[in-house]
C-alpha cells in the first residue's frame, strides 16, 4: 500500500524531533546489519502470544548467527489490535483508521 519511501517518509516524520533515532534503510540480513551499526541489541514490539512466538524465533536464529540479543517490548493495551493488515483494510474500504496511525500517515481520498 505504501512504498518505502512514503513509509520512510512517515518515519522521518514522525522522529524528527528524536535526535537519538536515526531512521535508514537495507537489504540483506537484520543482523548483518545490526553489526555494519555497531548495534549490540534489536528492540523489537509483541501485540499478543502469536507475536512472542514468531519473534522469539527469530529473535534465537539471530543471536545464534550474531550474538545479538533482542529486546521484547509490550504495546500498550490501546493499541494491541491494530495490525497492519488491519490498517490497509480499513484505508481500502474507506474507513476511519486515523487513531490506529500517527498523524503524518495520511492517505489522500
Amino acid at each position: 500500500m505504501f512504498s518505502l519511501e512514503e513509509r520512510l517518509h512517515f518515519l522521518k516524520e514522525t522522529f524528527k524531533d528524536e535526535p537519538k533515532i536515526k531512521v535508514t534503510t537495507y537489504k540483506g540480513l537484520t543482523v548483518n546489519f545490526c553489526k555494519e551499526q555497531n548495534a549490540e541489541y534489536l528492540l523489537r514490539g509483541l501485540r499478543n502470544a502469536q507475536d512472542l512466538e514468531f519473534e522469539k524465533a527469530i529473535g534465537q536464529t539471530n543471536y545464534k548467527m550474531s550474538g545479538i540479543d533482542t529486546l521484547f517490548f509490550i504495546t500498550s493495551s490501546g493499541k494491541s489490535h491494530i495490525s497492519s493488515t488491519v490498517v490497509r483494510d480499513v484505508i481500502r474500504n474507506k474507513g476511519n483508521y486515523e487513531f490506529m496511525v500517527p498523524d503524518v500517515v495520511r492517505v489522500a481520498p
